[in-house]
């Protein structure tokens, strides 16, 4: 299942024109609102749930992290304690090489990411600081929902 907001595609979409960053920088992980099927939150925000309807996706924004080759930011989409998508927002381009580089990276690091539901899986060969940082950004947006895998 592949979960993408509206504000993702306007990301996505900002990043592969070059727009800069999607967010300034030193924000700390935050779990992003989304319109789920049978849950809405009551006045404190807190969830409540129609318990005819089954949870639905938690969608939750990791950190930003900066590199000598600009920032990383990834998006990562839990259901039923399963990791089913993670979604860069943001990768490094301080040049056309660090754009290529990441470009060929993240697709490989979201598969790896995907099959060992953790943020505990190898570099991309001459892709060091992007994988250490989409890592670092998955593993935030774990512990900001205590992901236990």
């Amino acid at each position: 299942m592949i979960l993408v907001s509206a504000s993702t595609v306007t990301l996505g979409a900002g990043w592969l024109l070059g727009s800069g960053e999607a967010f300034p920088r030193g924000d700390a992980p935050t779990v992003a609102p989304t319109a789920t099927p049978g849950r809405s939150a009551d006045e404190t925000g807190s969830a409540t749930s129609d318990p005819s309807e089954p949870p639905g996706p938690v969608v939750v924004d990791g950190a930003i992290v900066d590199t000598k080759y600009g920032t990383v930011q990834v998006q990562v989409v839990i259901e039923a304690d399963v990791i089913v998508d993670v979604v860069a927002l943001k990768l490094t381009d301080s040049s056309e090489t660090s754009v290529e580089v990441s470009a060929r990276a993240a697709p490989i690091l979201r598969e790896e990411i995907l099959a060992a539901q953790s943020s505990v899986v190898e570099n991309v060969s001459g892709a060091t600081y992007t994988s250490e940082a989409y890592r670092t950004s998955v593993q935030a947006a774990l512990d900001a929902v205590g992901f236990e895998g």
